[in-house]
């Protein structure tokens, strides 16, 4: 049993240390436990058998009853990508014999092989290094894989449903993907009106806006800036969202977890940094670009700006806009040969 992450960024940065540990039990049944909102991306995985659904459950009764869902399955060995307490207290009560997990928010106790946190410096600073780390100090595995880009699985097929989709809607090519949200904090959101004066650099695109329910009129004050965008905030699941940035010609996004979507999609992917750490959590993709300018107080990892959000507002449209057009014509001969629909 896999214990998969909660966030969908999160989810992207773990699929090595899966794919890892496929290659390391060729023959074992992989099952990933795996919160609703992220299990579709696990779904076009290969390396993993099955999912089993984790719903949002509350108290321990609830906890107990899926616990022994798990029981049932007989599962040799539970390896815990995620970190919370909850996920070790579940392996234990499942009575899986072997429970392996870094050694976080107090669970120690609860697990078999409790593997001390990395330290600053121990390993490359990419989210991605954390999860094989574990695997790693496990001695599942001797040294890390290469690991310069996470793509996902599937890409061409994912294209081809999101040109479909788009097609029946009448939308046409080009389209580029915006998500101006972030589901961590406001302190990560560039300007709202910065992303729709970069959109107006590409006049003959569609712009598809994208993001959760609750970004629905986030999204909308973007797209009532822009003539010919569609606001999908809402309206899609993840599947759908992954079929429909597939087929996009551009992304431009905040840290987020579109951010990784679409740049593990081969999709040409702008990403504006402020608050967080492009080092650590920025997109692998072969055509993502990151954008950021200085700030005294960056990358402070804050939910929420305390001060003047500096970080963002130094971000201007014209920085980000170039980087755009560049990364549009410096992908334009590989995304005609193989992305055209």
């Amino acid at each position: 049993m896999v214990r998969a992450t909660n966030w969908l960024g999160d989810a992207v940065m773990s699929l090595p240390a899966i794919r890892t540990l496929r290659q390391v039990f060729p023959h074992a049944q992989v099952v990933l436990v795996a919160r609703p909102w992220v299990a579709d991306l696990y779904a076009r995985e290969s390396s993993i058998d099955r999912i089993i659904l984790y719903p949002a459950v509350k108290g321990l009764r609830a906890k107990r009853e899926f616990a022994a869902r798990l029981r049932e399955e007989r599962f040799d060995a539970a390896i815990l990508l995620q970190n919370a307490f909850d996920a070790a207290l579940i392996a234990w009560l499942a009575g899986i014999p072997e429970r392996i997990g870094y050694n976080r928010d107090a669970r120690g106790l609860l697990l078999t092989r409790a593997i001390p946190v990395p330290e600053p410096g121990d390993i490359p600073r990419h989210q991605r290094f954390y999860y094989l780390e574990l695997l790693r100090r496990a001695s599942l595995i001797e040294r890390f894989p290469p690991s310069d880009a996470i793509l996902l699985e599937g890409i061409e097929a994912a294209r081809r449903g999101g040109a479909e989709h788009l097609a029946a809607l009448g939308i046409s090519a080009p389209a580029i993907g915006i998500s101006p949200g972030a589901a961590y904090g406001n302190a990560k959101r560039w300007l709202p009106e910065r992303f729709a004066a970069v959109a107006r650099s590409f006049p003959s695109a569609s712009i598809l806006l994208f993001g959760s329910a609750s970004e629905r009129e986030l999204c909308q004050s973007v797209a009532t800036l822009i003539p010919n965008s569609h606001n999908f905030a809402g309206q899609t699941t993840l599947r759908e969202f992954i079929d429909l940035a597939a087929a996009c010609r551009l992304f431009l996004t905040n840290d987020s977890g579109a951010m990784h979507v679409s740049s593990a999609l081969g999709v040409p992917t702008v990403a504006i940094f402020g608050a967080t750490d492009d080092t650590t959590t920025g997109p692998t993709g072969p055509l993502a670009r990151v954008v950021r300018a200085h700030a005294e107080c960056s990358p402070c990892l804050l939910r929420d700006c305390p001060i003047d959000h500096r970080c963002m507002t130094a971000v201007t449209t014209e920085l980000a806009a170039a980087a755009a057009l560049q990364l549009w014509e410096e992908s334009a001969p590989a995304w005609t040969h193989e992305a055209k629909f």
